[in-house]
């Protein structure tokens, strides 16, 4: 059995441990219950055979018009529409080397709990990469019926008034994108500086408790307008540049110049907005012992197979160089489309965008 700093490597032992570790970085979006399970994406890689792609059914709502039941039409049967939905498993892997003597001259500090604690949050940050990639991947959709849900699931408010969030921001851009659907977005993840500036305005309520001896505390949880409100500031921020002057001159001159500012993405989500899966690798953990360099060296390996997909999107690898995509073949708008049933031409059916709940609000704070 491998050798861990000297001592015997357990791989099962080492992923429950690593379970165990306290998660402390925010990472709130891959915490948050836009994720779900799906036993068939589950089925669809489960067996270990290679699969890295596979296209799943997603069934359509009934739809057509009813007929006249009146003893002389006849009853013309229709059937139910299948959509097709790509999703692939993303790949990713990493190794730490340390080496005998680092162990020696620290007196045997702790390596393996040092290293557990370091990589439960590592893969922490991984997995919101990815999640973001992909957010910004299906933004930079293109094509006529994949730009209606760009469009309408954005609110941008930066040349707004102040462009900041105000009190029917979440209301309005909710309502742009899913209509009489809106309730189905659950969950406001945003950059603590729109926070702070709701919070200015009075428009975060914290929620409370009720402790043993009667009094009321107020929790680190949030709500606006009704929505979780998740804090964290790997939430898109983008630098805009200053612009001297834009406009045409007129009788008061050019446009006033634009000052530099900060644009925020806030993500509002609803319950299951992405489907999530850990596929795994056939060996997620592995110790590699090497006597002679430096000394004496232990290596750690660790892989990991996730699938996150976005609902009623599909991901098409039209830009997909290998296996498993990179973030930047995620964030690439070629490689998703919304879900269809396959066909061409007029008898092309594509999901509602209204049914996907997923959307974005665009502000200076």
């Amino acid at each position: 059995m491998a050798k861990f700093n000297s001592k015997t490597f357990n791989p099962e032992a080492f992923g429950a441990y690593i379970e165990r570790i306290p998660k402390l970085n925010k990472n709130e979006l891959i915490r948050s219950r836009a994720l779900r399970g799906n036993s068939e994406i589950r089925n669809a890689f489960s067996n270990q055979t290679g699969t890295a792609y596979a296209i799943l059914p997603m069934y359509g709502l009934l739809d057509g018009e009813p007929l006249n039941y009146d003893g002389e039409t006849d009853i013309m049967a229709d059937t139910t529409t299948s959509y097709e939905r790509g999703v692939v498993v993303v790949g990713r892997a990493k190794a730490w080397v340390e080496s005998d003597f680092a162990e020696d001259i620290t007196a045997g500090g702790g390596f393996m709990d040092s290293v557990a604690h370091q990589v439960s949050e590592y893969f922490d940050d991984v997995d919101q990469d990815t999640l973001l990639a992909i957010l910004t991947g299906i933004y930079n959709m293109t094509g006529e019926e994949n730009l209606k849900f760009v469009n309408e699931h954005t609110y941008d408010i930066t040349s707004e008034n102040d462009g900041m969030v105000e009190p029917a921001t979440l209301n309005k851009a909710i309502q742009k994108a899913g209509g009489d659907n809106k309730n189905s977005f659950t969950i406001a993840i945003m950059h603590s500086e729109v926070a702070t500036n709701l919070e200015n305005l009075k428009l975060l309520k914290y929620m409370t408790q009720t402790d043993a001896n009667g009094v009321e505390r107020d929790l680190t949880l949030a709500t606006w307008n009704g929505r979780l409100v998740l804090i964290d500031d790997s939430m898109p921020a983008e630098e805009v540049a200053a612009v001297e002057e834009s406009g045409t001159k007129g009788e008061s001159g050019y446009v006033a110049a634009q000052e530099a500012y900060t644009k925020y993405t806030t993500y509002v989500l609803g319950d299951g907005a992405f489907d999530y899966e850990d596929i795994g690798a056939k060996v997620p953990y592995e110790m590699h012992r090497d006597p002679k360099t430096h000394g004496g060296e232990d290596t750690l390996y660790m892989r990991q197979r996730k699938v996150f997909a976005p609902y009623g999107i599909s991901f098409t690898r039209k830009s997909m160089a290998a296996k498993s995509p990179t973030d930047a073949e995620l964030a690439d708008g070629s490689n998703w489309t919304l879900v269809d049933n396959g066909k061409t031409n007029s008898d092309k059916k594509v999901i509602d965008h209204k049914a996907i709940p997923i959307a974005r609000i665009i502000s200076r704070g």
